[in-house]
């Protein structure tokens, strides 16, 4: 794994959505991605009068069948961030970077935080139904990292059952050991997955798409 870089910037590219720097360290080049604000405060940088204009970053590497990408970050914060987005269903590097570059990294966790889905959703590439995965999947543990965790109360932005149905569900998964926190956050997942009109699948649909998403997150922390 490369975790960091340093060295000098040879060059700055773009092709289509990305771009970056071309960073030579011993004699080696490594293109590296940079999300679109700091591409441009790296090339607002002054030249040195001394040499070749020196960059140090946090690194992130993909591998890919089709290649290998890596993923350039001014903090180890911001990285740990990109790293979290990319975790989330259906949200790929592209869209990560969107939101990095679109949002400061505070007011990033903060409108996650405050499932803020308009705001999300004026990020490039972010619509509606991926603002709702990111703040389903994220708020709770973004909220926790930053010292927010426990006062912050569960996403209720998108449609989740009502009446007996979601009593059903609740008390069928409480009873398999589940706490009410896990539970909504299931409800609210398993909602997003189900294209949001949802009201009309049984207790039985509900049960098993919140038990999937639930073992899937435990696979996760494992």
């Amino acid at each position: 794994m490369i975790g960091w870089l340093e060295g000098e910037v040879r060059q700055f590219w773009q092709r289509g959505a990305r771009q970056g720097v071309l960073l030579v360290c011993h004699g080696i080049g490594y293109e590296v991605v940079l999300h679109q604000r700091f591409h441009s405060h790296v090339r607002g940088l002054p030249q040195r009068s001394d040499g070749p204009r020196q960059l140090a970053l946090f690194t992130h590497l993909q591998v890919r069948e089709d290649g290998w990408l890596l993923f350039g970050f001014e903090t180890d914060a911001e990285r740990e961030l990109f790293r979290e987005l990319i975790s989330v269903s259906g949200v790929g590097p592209q869209l990560a970077l969107g939101l990095l570059g679109f949002f400061p990294l505070p007011e990033l966790v903060q409108t996650l935080v405050q499932a803020d889905l308009k705001r999300l959703s004026q990020a490039p590439g972010v619509g509606r139904r991926s603002a709702e995965r990111l703040a389903v999947e994220l708020r709770r543990k973004l909220a926790e990292r930053f010292g927010q965790g426990e006062e912050v109360a569960l996403m209720d932005a998108v449609p989740l059952p009502a009446g007996a149905l979601r009593q059903d569900v609740e008390l069928t998964l409480t009873a398999l050991g589940y706490e009410p926190g896990e539970v909504h956050q299931a409800l609210a997942a398993v909602a997003v997955d189900q294209d949001a009109e949802s009201q009309d699948a049984s207790p039985e649909d509900w049960i098993r798409g919140c038990l999937r998403w639930l073992a899937c997150r435990q696979q996760g922390h494992g």
